[in-house]
């Protein structure tokens, strides 16, 4: 009777609703600087005048639209508030590599959970911190790369856990919904984030809430989830026993990490741009469109956090149905898991390239403007059935290692993208802004070429060395494409 109760709510299922609630948290604690930072500072004066400056609702074509904040407001110059939106990163990737170690050694769950807490903690005590210091935004800075230090660690961490829980068929949908959370995150936070900071006329709420809900969430996953099946106490048998089946590529003991292989690895390469250039593409419209909305086109904080939720919206719309038809492709065998790879990768890439460029062109229309970058991030949701989960493909034993290997670099351009645009766009023309847009969209299509040309879907000789010895060529081992599909 027990088993039976257990089996109606496999637990794989609870992993992937409580990882889509992570990702989620992680996307908010990140976002919340992003949306209040427009009410954090005094708009900078032009060094130029601007003949196609945009009108703001009072018809002014001089400031931004802004509410009345009781809490202090900064003057900052814009390439500090870019240094200030990049430093999250700085503390995101330190922590990559270790993250992804750590998972594969003593699981995912404390080493997700942990760093998650870290973010939520310290983004509850910003206010306090920038009050306490007469608002120094070097002490700021440190703070968020607190924040991306704890939240380093989520995505190597998630890897392991889906590596160790997901089954083959089931990879891009559960893959998707998880990383589906970064969307949902993005959405609650800038909606609520501009009502909120509308309604309390105190940018400090926000911090408040996003950090709160992250804590909450801390205590949810260690009651709910555990870091694989053989350590969870509540999963029913049926479950265990279709996992261990489907999962039998994964080691239950952590393999040596064949670093000498992984590294030369041309796959390895391939998904290391993939994820360059979607981190360049999608980091310019999270961290800057709030400010471009803001700054160019005159949006008042509400309406800033209501529109600039539109696009993740359709973003995670896209992301879940073509992960469910990704899935359906391959287990029919309409298409082999390389090929599925390559094209959902290269429509998440050349499609965004195509309307963040003209958005640039849309000028001072609000609607045309908003609409191209919701097509962009429409467009952009493939990626996740696309390289997001081709190191689980190419390598489960390791997928925690090769993730903070792909993510880490990839992250790399969450330092650049904001200082770039912000000593490009120090009088925030439209002319400037075009091209930093530009830029994107270039990065967009010559990172997906390359993924075109070396990635690859089929499990690599080097996942698992244990017959081998050392970091040696190994047998090569049977192909995703070829592996039996069943489900319960």
């Amino acid at each position: 009777m027990t088993n039976k109760i257990l089996d109606v709510i496999p637990q794989r299922y609870v992993l992937g609703v409580m990882g889509f609630l992570a990702t989620t948290n992680t996307y908010a604690l990140r976002v919340v600087m992003n949306i209040a930072i427009t009410q954090m500072t005094l708009q900078q004066a032009a060094t130029q005048v601007d003949p196609n400056a945009c009108p703001g609702d009072d018809g002014s074509t001089s400031g931004n639209s802004t509410t009345q904040i009781n809490d202090p407001v900064y003057d900052w110059s814009e390439s500090t508030k870019g240094l200030i939106l990049s430093s999250f990163f700085y503390g995101y990737i330190i922590t990559h590599l270790p993250g992804g170690m750590l998972a594969e050694k003593f699981g995912g769950k404390h080493i997700l959970g942990v760093g998650i807490l870290i973010g939520a903690i310290m983004t509850v005590l910003t206010p306090w911190i920038l009050t306490a210091t007469d608002g120094n935004w070097k002490v700021l800075i440190l703070t968020r790369i607190f924040v991306g230090f704890g939240q380093g660690t989520s995505n190597p961490a998630i890897n392991s856990l889906l590596a160790k829980w997901v089954p083959l068929q089931e990879r891009a949908t559960i893959g998707t919904l998880v990383y589906g959370g970064s969307q949902m995150g993005t959405i609650i936070c800038s909606a609520i984030c501009g009502a909120l900071i509308h309604v309390t006329k105190s940018w400090a709420s926000v911090f408040y809430l996003f950090g709160g809900l992250g804590i909450l969430w801390y205590i949810l996953w260690q009651i709910l989830c555990y870091s694989s099946p053989e350590q969870h106490p509540f999963i029913g048998e049926k479950e265990k026993i279709y996992l261990k089946k489907e999962i039998e590529g994964i080691s239950t003991t952590r393999p040596p990490t064949p670093w000498k292989a992984m590294l030369t690895s041309a796959p390895v390469w391939a998904l290391v741009a993939a994820q360059a250039g979607h981190d360049w593409g999608f980091f310019t419209i999270l961290i800057e469109l709030p400010t471009y909305m803001s700054e160019v086109l005159k949006f008042n904080i509400k309406d800033n956090g209501l529109w600039n939720s539109l696009p993740y919206i359709v973003m995670w719309v896209c992301s879940l149905s073509s992960g469910k038809l990704c899935d359906w492709m391959v287990a029919k065998g309409y298409i082999k898991v390389t090929f599925a790879r390559k094209v959902f990768t290269t429509l998440a890439a050349v499609g965004p390239s195509i309307f963040i460029m003209a958005a640039s062109y849309a000028g001072c229309d609000r609607a045309l403007t908003v609409g191209m970058f919701t097509i962009s991030l429409f467009l952009t949701g493939p990626f996740y059935c696309g390289f997001k989960v081709n190191a689980l493909d190419i390598a489960p034993n390791h997928a925690g290692i090769l993730m903070a290997i792909v993510n880490g670099i990839g992250s790399i351009t969450g330092c650049v993208v904001p200082y770039l645009a912000g000593a490009l766009t120090e009088d925030h023309t439209l002319l400037q802004w075009r091209l930093v847009f530009w830029i994107t969209g270039a990065v967009y299509v010559v990172t997906s070429i390359i993924f075109c040309i070396w990635g690859s879907g089929e499990l690599q000789p080097w996942n698992d060395l244990s017959s081998c010895g050392s970091d040696e060529k190994c047998p090569t081992k049977s192909s995703n494409d070829d592996l039996k599909k069943e489900s319960v």
